[in-house]
This record gives structure tokens, sequence and C-alpha cells, in this order.
């Protein structure tokens, strides 16, 4: 067992050891074990269902809840040289009675199908007439009824340990807080399986997080640092989503929008490009992203608050898969707790659920205002202990200032109390810098005692104080859904008892980047490729899209960027060189080894 699943990893998928919890795993199951896999994207979870469905007998079946995750695992694992197939909606009659031959012949190692299809009268004739080697359920989280991914179908997988109780299972997700977790457990009757949880820590990806004043101008100075990249950048509305992708596009980048509003061919059209083009920003909301398998994708900004931090793991853990340096940017403003607030207090969701989500909200606004190390704060949201700083987040290389805000806390407080907890912060700051005007007249709170006590502070003083009160659970937006203040049960320490809030002081406006690289495209400026280096480096990834183009599969179906960059600093001189390069499995040097080989030792 030991040997085979080594060989396998080495022959196959061309690498020469495991990671982590890997090899425990593929073992685990491949003697017939359950398991339930937590491991951080990029962690390599699809070889722990991989290897074990060609080492057992039968055919893998894995569920998978999207169309693009299926057609990109199966293309690779052709590349790899592995009989992998797909059941979906997007396959032709004829093409699905042939797949379905295959399976009841024996042919296919893994076969990849939706929940939906899996769940049949039909498919599961199917399977009680074949020998299947493992069930796999990737995505697991998509059973939890408190995550922004659930999907029905997922909890009726439990048939799947009735109606086939010898075959064994792994359900993998790689975002599940404890919650989640627990939700897993009950929901597919896995309460015997083994569970691995790997550290949720992504080491590569560099965290940077700041108040929005100016969002375009902030975007292009960060983009700027990743021209030629691919990347993804998340906003809240479909508006601002086809905004930002068309100004983009006039800048230069090869920016594209996605979100429920483009009709389903436009959608697919865009996702299609960024997967298969090098250097494609996708501009979307987050119905873009689950289940998309690019592992070169250099950065995902964000310029509005998710729902959640496991919303925001999820979407940050888009970038950097190849395990290669990878950032998640972020902006955002007091209005985004606002307007985050009112969706969840407006929603026809039941109390139970706008109480969790409201919980979700606070524990990713505290992270936003966090004035230590960031990964301590992330990875304590699922429940793991980091131990900082980490030394590479934006807290760590240039801690935030702090000051001590007791007494305006203090007068924010008692302005939202005193006017009644009827107000949002704009009309509270009013009251508090003392702005005489007719509403105020009329409402009589000219007279309030907190009237003009705030007038030493300016107004974007002031709504910093009142983002950071939200943050820190002081104040609450009510859930009547209009923005209006109220306090917080923790608010009376403050009020009462004198503790001291320090706050961190706003980081002033990012100034301009003297040196624009509008000119000049650099496709390897975050990995670190030197300027000699880089006329090698084009070449290998234009002859990768070439080769792609021609099997008609995206450019890191033939290699990844990990494995280009291997062959660049390691420069082998012939096909046994290649095959040790990490990356390179038997069936990809066969087919594309003379080629690289060609470009890596062509003279000068």
């Amino acid at each position: 067992m030991h040997a085979s699943s080594l060989d396998i990893l080495h022959s196959v998928f061309g690498y020469t050891a495991f990671r982590g919890q890997q090899q425990a795993i593929v073992e685990h199951v491949a003697e017939g074990g359950d398991a339930l896999v937590l491991m951080p994207t990029g962690g390599g979870k699809s070889l722990c269902y991989q290897i074990p469905a060609l080492l057992r007998q039968g055919t893998g079946i894995v569920v998978s809840p999207l169309i693009a995750l299926m057609q990109d695992q199966v293309d690779a694992l052709r590349e790899a040289g592995v009989a992998a197939a797909y059941l979906n909606s997007s396959l032709g009659a004829e093409d699905q009675r042939e797949v379905e031959r295959r399976l009841l012949a024996g042919e296919l190692n893994l076969l990849y199908v939706a929940p939906e299809r899996l769940l049949t009268q039909r498919f599961l004739g199917l399977l009680e007439r074949t020998e299947v080697a493992l069930f796999a359920i990737d995505e697991a989280h998509c059973v939890s009824q408190w995550g922004h991914d659930f999907r029905p179908e997922y909890r009726e997988l439990t048939l799947l340990h009735q109606r086939f109780p010898e075959v064994p299972r792994i359900a993998l997700t790689a975002t599940a807080d404890p919650r989640t977790r627990e939700e897993i457990v009950e929901r597919l009757a896995l309460q015997d399986a083994r569970q691995f949880m790997s550290s949720f820590d992504r080491p590569n990806i560099r965290y940077r997080v700041g108040q929005r004043h100016n969002a375009r101008r902030q975007l292009m100075e960060f983009l700027d640092g990743h021209r030629g990249e691919a990347g993804i950048v998340y906003a809240l509305s479909r508006k601002k989503v086809d905004e930002t992708a068309a100004w983009l596009a006039e800048a230069g980048f090869g920016a594209l929008p996605y979100h429920a509003g483009l009709d389903a061919a436009t959608r697919a059209g865009n996702q299609q490009r960024f997967l298969r083009e090098d250097g494609v920003v996708m501009v979307a909301t987050v119905a873009f992203g689950m289940g998309i398998d690019k592992p070169d994708v250099r950065f995902v900004a964000h310029l509005d608050l998710p729902r959640s931090m496991e919303g925001y793991y999820q979407e940050t853990g888009r970038a950097g898969r190849d395990g290669l340096p990878a950032e998640a940017w972020m902006i955002y403003g007091l209005s985004d707790v606002v307007t985050m607030s009112q969706m969840i207090a407006q929603s026809e969701s039941a109390d139970e659920r706008k109480r969790v989500e409201r919980q979700k909200l606070e524990a990713l606004l505290a992270y936003a205002e966090a004035t230590h190390c960031r990964r301590e704060v992330l990875l304590g949201a699922f429940g793991e202990q980091y131990h900082g700083p980490c030394g590479h987040c934006d807290n760590c290389i240039e801690p935030p200032k702090t000051w001590d805000a007791t007494v305006p806390a203090q007068k924010a407080l008692s302005a939202v109390y005193r006017s009644g907890q009827r107000y949002g912060s704009g009309y509270v700051i009013d009251i508090l810098r003392g702005n005489d005007n007719e509403r105020m007249r009329d409402l009589g709170h000219d007279k309030l005692s907190t009237f003009g006590i705030g007038a030493d502070m300016d107004e974007k003083q002031w709504r910093s104080v009142f983002r950071q009160l939200l943050a820190a659970g002081l104040l609450e937006a009510d859930a009547d859904g209009y923005g209006t203040l109220r306090l917080a049960r923790a608010s009376r320490e403050v009020l009462v008892g004198g503790k001291q809030v320090l706050l961190r002081e706003d980081a002033r406006p990012e100034r301009r980047s003297r040196r624009r690289r509008d000119s000049q495209v650099v496709t390897g400026s975050s990995l670190g490729i030197e300027a000699y280096e880089q006329p090698l480096w084009d070449a290998l990834r234009a002859l990768r899209s070439q080769l792609a183009k021609q099997q008609g599969v995206p450019p890191y179906v033939v290699f990844h960027d990990a494995t280009l960059l291997a062959m660049l600093r390691a420069m082998p001189a012939n096909e046994s060189e290649l095959g040790e390069v990490s990356g390179v499995g038997e069936a990809k040097l066969k087919r594309y080894g003379r080629d690289f080989l060609a470009v890596i030792n062509a003279p000068d």
C-alpha cells in the first residue's frame, strides 16, 4: 500500500512526496475507511480521493456541485493518463450513453457527477450494477444551511451510506467553522468517520485591509503591481461589477464582468476566458467562484465587505492555489456595515438564521478592524489557535497606531442614546458636531446635552469612530433595516464603568505611486522572476498556451505556474531531468517533454 500510493503520486501526478496529512488520508480511505477532510484551498484535497480510487477496485464516484469544476478536474486527470469522465447536463444524449457504457464496463477510474443526478433512481440503478471504489463528496460544506453555498440536494446524500454501506466515503471541504463541521458529520452520517484537520493557514497569501476613501484610485494602485496576472475583483452589486469591469478594460486590463444578471451564455463565455486565457481579471459578485480550480490566480480584491469570515476565507482562498505568492486585498467603509446589516434584516430568513448572520458579520468586522496579526483573527474564526505575528500581513509589516478614544466613544454612545436610538450615523454625527439645521430644531435635538460636544473632530474622524464602535460590538445597526444605530449591551462598561476604548488611527490616503507600469506588462512580478529570466518565462507560458489551445483545455491543465517556475530554475537538459521536476508525470513527460525541452535549451 505504502509503496503503491507513492508510486501513483510520482508516476501519474509527478510529485515525489505527499504533503501534510495526504498520505494518511489516502491510505485510510484506500483500506476502506470513511473520512472527513478539512484542508485549505490549494492543500491538495483532490489527491486524497483520486489516489485511493486508483488503488481500489472499481470506479471512484465524485459528487461535485459545479459543471465547470467537474470539467476542469476531468481534463487534468485525462492529461495525466487517468480514465476519467463526468456526467452532467453539458453532455448530449449520445455522450451520456457512452459514459454510462464505460461505467458499466468498468473502464473508468473516476466519474464526476452532480448531486441532483446521483440521487435519481436511474443513476442509483446504474451504481448497483457497478463496482464502486469509493464515494467522494467534494465541497461538503454545501450541506450546511448556515453557509452561503447551501445546496439542499447535499442533505440527501446520506442515502449513499444506506444503499452502499460497504463503500468508503470521503467528504472534503476547505471552508468549515466548528458549527458547519458538526452539521457535515450529522447530515452525512459521518459520526464514525476519521476526521483529518489540517491548518487553515494559507502562508503564501498576504492579507491587506484598508479604509475606502477613493475606491477607483486605490484599486488601480493595487492592480498596478499585478498587471498581466490573473485575479478576481469582488463587488457587492451587479451595477458596481459592470461599471468596474468597463473602467478596468478601458485602463488596459483584460477585465470581464460576472454576475447573475448576465445571460447564461455571457457568464459561461466570460468564465471560460478567465480559465483558459492568461492574465484575465474577473470582476464579479459572489455568484462567481465556488469550484473555480484555477491555480494561478495571483490576487483577490474586495471592494466591499463580504457577508462572513467563511465567505471571505473562501473567496480569498481562490488566490495562490499553486502555493506561489498571492495577495488578498480589501477596502471597506461604514456604509458597508449598514448595507450588510440591512440585507440581513430585510431577508426572509428565520430569526435564528438572522441572528447567526449578524454574529458572522460582527466577526468579519472584528477582523477588518483588528490592530494585531490578521492570521490570528482569521484562523481563530475556524477554531484554530495561531500565535502570531505572521510577519506577512499588513498589520505585522506595518503595525497600525492606536489612540485612546474612550472619551469620544462615550460622547458617541451618549449621543446615540439621548437621541432615542432611532437615527443613523450621519445624523448622530450632526448632533455631535453641533450642525444646526431645521430638522435638528424641529426634533428638539439642538437642546440635547450632547449637541456640539464633538465639534473638535471633523466628520471623517467621527465616521471612523462609529465604524470601529460597530466593529467592536459597542454599537449595533438596528434590525429594522434602516441603518439606525442602537447601543449594544457591551456599551454600558464604556459609558458607566469608563472602560478604555483603543481605536486604530486610520491610515492616511495612500500616496499615488510615482512609477506606473501602464506601458509594460510584467507577468512574473509577483513570483520573484528576475529580469534576465523574463524572456524564458514568457516563452514557457506562450508554449503552454499554444499546447492548451490544441488540446482544448485551460493552460494550467497542461502545467501549473509552479511547474513552469520549477523548470525555469532547474533548466533540465533532457527528458530524465525534466521528469524529476515537480508536477511532470509520465503521461505529460511523454506528451509535452520534447516541446518544453526545445524552448528551455534553445540557443540565446
